[in-house]
């Protein structure tokens, strides 16, 4: 109990220290509402999903992959704070307290969380106003749209500890956000996200049918009852839904092993 207990403290830390920094939040908000109205009013009109070129289908399309962008460019920022905290030697006075090495780490990803849960929920109003409609294709309700916003955080919250380990691996803020953004735009982009899948070159599609993100996205629309979903006998694409329960949880095995080590090392 007591690593949670840590956890919890500073997770509560880095919350307050969000609020006192509100232009944090407000630019996480613009990026995504950015994307939103660039991909809907500038490229809507010239995307095809399946036979139908409709920007109302595109706009239904589009909304899972541009949630599950919001949350995994949510952990640059993550990484860079990781890296910020270290290079001003504020992890050094964390080590001095007698606390859990991990909670320094599971706090601020925790936190993280927090903040992509409120952006989510901004987001998902602007996606409201612009057309977005759950059930546009298949049958939804409100427990299928819950778990596919629950399966769009988990995805952010493996995600932002492979950014806490990149943060942990730097010696500044700012080459934690390089790093933290370079890996980001393959997985997003080479992915279903923004396009049929189905239209990509052979041995692209395969790389975006195992994409763990291309496996969220996919889950998303299924559960949201959007269009999209990708014809693919690639089992990700098949059982979107379990594939990106397995990939996160196994991504935050792994990399929250290896971040908490790296910190450990990098404080000893």
């Amino acid at each position: 109990m007591s690593a949670v207990n840590d956890s919890l403290v500073i997770a509560r830390r880095n919350l307050i220290r969000m609020t006192r920094i509100p232009e944090m939040i407000l630019f996480g908000l613009i990026q995504p509402i950015m994307f939103v109205v660039l991909f809907t009013y500038v490229f809507g009109g010239s995307m095809q999903i399946g036979d139908s070129s409709d920007l109302d289908v595109y706009k239904n399309f589009l909304m899972a992959g541009i949630f599950a962008q919001t949350v995994t460019f949510a952990t640059a920022s993550s990484g860079a704070g990781i890296a910020d905290d270290m290079h001003k030697g504020l992890i050094d006075r964390f080590r001095s307290l007698p606390m859990a090495r991990g909670a320094v780490l599971t706090g601020r990803t925790v936190a993280d969380l927090v903040q992509t849960a409120l952006t989510l929920l901004v987001l998902s109003v602007v996606a409201l106003l612009v057309g977005w409609r759950p059930g546009s294709v298949d049958p939804t309700n409100v427990g299928k749209i819950l778990g596919g916003f629950g399966l769009l955080l988990l995805l952010g919250y493996a995600f932002t500890w492979i950014g806490a380990l990149i943060g942990l691996s730097v010696r500044t803020p700012e080459a934690a956000t390089s790093g933290g953004l370079i890996w980001l735009f393959p997985v997003t982009f080479i992915s279903n996200a923004f396009v049929d899948s189905s239209k990509m070159t052979p041995w692209l599609r395969h790389i975006a049918e195992w994409n763990p993100f291309s496996a969220t996205v996919q889950a998303c629309r299924q559960l949201f009852g959007d269009p999209g979903l990708s014809p693919s006998d690639a089992w990700p694409m098949q059982h979107p839904v379990w594939a990106s329960l397995i990939y996160s949880v196994l991504i935050i095995l792994v990399f929250r092993t290896l971040a908490v080590r790296k910190y450990r090392s990098a404080t000893a």
